[in-house]
């Protein structure tokens, strides 16, 4: 290389590995946006634990999916459906080419857009029976989302909540008729599983 020439780096790129299931094992990679962060292995392992009774042929809304972890877990390990939202134009994309690479495309739909926005878009088919809610945990996110959710028709009857948030703040309020059925702590990070009237 010439002295002085400037080269265009790669872009840095993140990884994640699918736990079990049909995909178990099978690692793929997303780009590094800004601020994504994979749910770890190791709280994935005890969510998906706690969702084996209920998962299999169930329907779920990953929002803020990021690089799509918790969603394409879902789908290896027997979701039927699952609508992934995610704003950042690189992300949407890759979580399209790793669905194309599993082969489950027909099971999925990728929405590029604000979560805020497609909540107040038409609803779907059915409504969902597991929500995938990890957001910015700063961002202020949690209530109007939350409430988006019970106000429209968008829940199952007793439909499940997944949500994270830092442990040293206060859990996100819930709506009075809802109750936390699981919780558990890894590091700085309390997450758990939200049942809905």
């Amino acid at each position: 290389m010439r002295r002085g020439k400037r080269t265009r780096e790669a872009p840095r790129s993140g990884q994640l590995r699918l736990i079990a299931g049909q995909h178990g094992g099978r690692r793929l990679r997303f780009p590094d946006a800004g601020g994504v962060r994979p749910t770890p292995d190791r709280v994935r392992e005890t969510l998906f634990n706690w969702l084996a009774p209920t998962l299999v042929g169930e329907s779920a809304l990953d929002l803020f999916a990021g690089s799509g972890a918790l969603g394409l877990e879902a789908l290896s390990r027997g979701a039927a459906r699952v609508d992934f939202v995610e704003r950042d134009r690189r992300l949407v994309a890759a979580l399209k080419q790793n669905l194309n690479l599993l082969g489950a495309e027909d099971k999925a739909s990728v929405h590029g857009m604000e979560v805020e926005k497609y909540l107040g878009s038409p609803l779907p088919d059915s409504p969902y029976g597991l929500v995938f809610l990890d957001p910015p945990y700063d961002a202020g996110l949690y209530g109007p989302v939350l409430e988006a959710l019970q106000a429209g028709a968008w829940l199952k009857p007793g439909a499940q909540i997944y949500l994270e948030y830092r442990s040293h703040n206060p859990p996100p309020e819930i709506p009075p008729a809802w109750i936390w059925t699981r919780q558990s702590t890894a590091g700085d990070v309390t997450y758990g599983l939200i049942t809905t009237s």
